[in-house]
């Protein structure tokens, strides 16, 4: 296997986490009794420009299928995040009713909603049928494709190039990457600007976020080869920043490589951080694996010993990060009774894998378990605040990265 960037030769795995169904699969109880499909989840880095990436098996239309049960707007906070960021846009940019805004990966309509509201033009990529129906009844207009070169050459003689081009956690999820860059480039004015915004690389090493990783993240992503990539396809990073959003992510600003802004000094900051904290070293992927065992041997030795006390332990949040985890450490239901989940879409269907049913959240108040495990941790404050009620039945909030902690 070759780098998906720069084609070197990929020798140095990065994190093995053995066999998994996709992260997203959830299953029915029809499912229940046929064979389930698992792929190899291994990541390699690239010694060359450090690009690290899963081994080539799952292909994206097995992934992102036309039921995908991911709905953005499930999520308060993602939702006022996404209002904050069109506002700063809007203003920064100068966004008018003259302008075209594309959102790439628009699921369900959670942001260009927003730009609908103030009456500026915008488009919907996002191929996955069921988040996309969902925004085209808010009256967004989407495209049920997958973005690549192709497409944006047809949106050009469309006359649809963009003013700005938006991609939220999209850009980890692209197979061919570089087809995908130079898709932004085409589908932007000459004077247009490209925000993405994805995990950051830096923080998954430091805090230990092995349960991020998914057959549906492709790419993991430092801001020194998002640089180099953006580089090679005709554009340049103009700025960046640092967010807290799926437990630390980086959002970076682009343009065309002809493009006049000043480069903003954040930019130089971040890359200085990321060297000093040895993205460039190869000692520093080596150690990884240690800290991904630590944190499942932790979570699955927690289990057991409440099984063998009596207690009762069930989960929040049936997300992939925590598909991740479950699979890893071998969870079945006799370990974890069923897990609850806001997202309607998801209720009733199994988990992939450890096979744990998928509840409403009023099941809680029924079963008062002494313990529940927040899996989407990043979101552990929000889950605390909407089940606050619990605490006062006597169930714990737990949460297992980056290490087994009372939340």
């Amino acid at each position: 296997m070759n780098c998906r960037h720069c084609n070197t030769p990929l020798k140095q795995v990065f994190l093995d986490l053995g066999f998994a169904p996709p992260s997203n699969a959830y299953l029915t109880a029809d499912d229940l009794k046929k064979p389930e499909l698992y792929f190899p989840l291994k990541l390699y880095v690239c010694e060359h420009c450090w690009l690290v990436q899963t081994e080539d098996y799952a292909q994206a239309n097995e992934l992102f299928s036309k039921d995908y049960a991911y709905f953005s707007s499930t999520s308060q906070t993602w939702l006022e995040h996404a209002t904050r960021y069109t506002e700063m846009i809007t203003g920064r940019l100068g966004l008018s009713k003259q302008s075209l805004v594309i959102e790439i990966a628009s699921n369900d309509g959670y942001l260009l909603k927003n730009f609908v509201t103030a009456g500026i033009p915008c488009l919907g990529i996002e191929p996955t049928a069921s988040t996309a129906a969902a925004a085209e009844s808010l009256g967004i207009s989407v495209l049920k494709e997958f973005f690549g070169e192709e497409l944006a050459n047809r949106l050009v003689t469309q006359g649809k190039q963009a003013d700005l081009i938006i991609g939220n956690n999209v850009y980890a999820h692209v197979p061919d990457i570089n087809d995908f860059t130079r898709g932004l480039k085409a589908a932007l004015k000459p004077s247009g600007t490209i925000t993405l915004e994805f995990p950051h690389l830096l923080q998954l090493l430091k805090h230990n976020q092995f349960d991020t990783v998914y057959h549906e993240h492709f790419s993991y992503l430092s801001l020194y080869t998002v640089e180099r990539i953006f580089k090679a396809a005709g554009l340049r990073i103009w700025d960046a920043e640092e967010l807290s959003t799926h437990g630390g992510s980086l959002r970076i600003y682009g343009g065309h490589a002809e493009d006049l802004r000043e480069v903003s000094p954040a930019v130089n900051t971040l890359l200085e951080k990321e060297a000093q904290n040895g993205l460039q070293s190869l000692a520093t992927y080596k150690l990884f694996q240690t800290k991904a065992n630590s944190v499942k041997d932790d979570f699955l030795n927690f289990l057991i010993e409440q099984k063998r006390s009596g207690k009762t332990v069930a989960a929040y949040g049936a997300a992939a990060k925590g598909n991740t985890l479950l699979n890893y450490a071998g969870v079945k239901p006799d370990l974890l009774t069923f897990v609850c989940d806001a997202a309607a879409a998801k209720q009733g269907k199994f988990m992939p894998g450890s096979h744990i049913p998928i509840l409403a959240p009023a099941t809680l108040v029924e079963q008062r378990p002494d313990y529940l495990v927040i899996l989407p941790w990043n979101i552990a404050d929000e889950v605390k605040q909407q089940n606050a009620h619990l605490e006062e039945l006597g169930t714990k909030f737990v949460t297992a990265v980056p290490q087994l902690a009372t939340a």
